[in-house]
């Protein structure tokens, strides 16, 4: 899994699978990269019908990839117009499914990176079986191992929301790491290599640690773990539940508003 510019994108667009993931809409009121199929967020967001979280389930993943033309042997390329959370989250839906985390692509800087032609024409991709089976040993963790993660020196426990969630309630022992943190606001890209290894050293997540990331909802992480993917870390986990599912089970929280 790795984040590509839009001079890669351009030079590889007829071998990639481009999945754009924004509103409909946008899709096709705005124009979207050429050969791009809709898949817009909310399609593959569920409650309650997946295996854990707001996933969608292995049986409905695979039919929404087959209707889009997609099998498990293409690399896959996905923007948004919102510095790649959404389409970050797709793509981890996809990995956590089975597709090699090697043939998934996010666009850095989102829509906006793209200043080359633009297409309006909706394709109509011959339908495949997509292959979707949900990997147990995979990345998703549960709340004992997110408890577990605070009082580990070899794990970092990691909260990307923002400060003022932060401080008004976090999962104790978590250090913060807003998303956004990791993005340059003026190309809506990531931050040079070396600044975004300087922050993650600053607030001790370092590629030596088993990081486990957690938001509110699982969309945020998303975009957390593909870059730290994206930078080699290799020991990562994820979530789901995140701080949705530990405030339902009654777990402590640390914060202004924690009781």
């Amino acid at each position: 899994m790795n984040v590509v510019d839009s001079d890669w994108v351009a030079d590889r667009l007829d071998e990639l699978r481009v999945v754009d993931v924004r509103e409909g809409w946008e899709y096709e009121g705005i124009g979207h990269l050429p050969g791009a199929v809709s898949v817009p967020f909310d399609s593959f967001r569920s409650e309650g019908e997946g295996e854990a979280g707001m996933l969608p389930g292995a049986d409905a993943f695979a039919a929404l990839m087959g209707e889009a033309g997609i099998t498990r042997e293409d690399d896959v390329l996905a923007y948004d117009d919102t510095h790649g959370v959404f389409a970050a989250r797709f793509l981890v839906t996809c990995e956590l499914y089975g597709h090699p985390s090697d043939r998934l692509h996010l666009l850095d800087g989102d829509y906006s990176a793209w200043t080359r032609e633009t297409s309006r024409e909706v394709p109509e991709p011959d339908a495949t079986t997509y292959e979707a089976s949900f990997v147990e040993d995979g990345p998703l963790v549960d709340a004992e191992t997110v408890a577990a993660a605070a009082d580990d020196p070899d794990s970092v426990l990691v909260d990307t929301r923002e400060e003022w969630e932060f401080e008004e309630g976090h999962i104790p022992g978590a250090v913060r790491l807003d998303w956004l943190e990791l993005v340059d606001q003026e190309s809506r890209g990531l931050k040079p290599e070396t600044d975004l290894r300087a922050l993650l050293d600053e607030r001790g997540v370092g590629p030596e640690k088993r990081v486990v990331l957690y938001c509110n909802t699982a969309r945020r992480i998303s975009h957390t773990y593909v870059v730290l993917r994206h930078l080699g870390y290799e020991d990562l986990a994820f979530y789901e539940g995140s701080l949705t599912e530990w405030e339902a089970a009654g777990r402590p929280l640390e914060g202004a508003d924690a009781e």
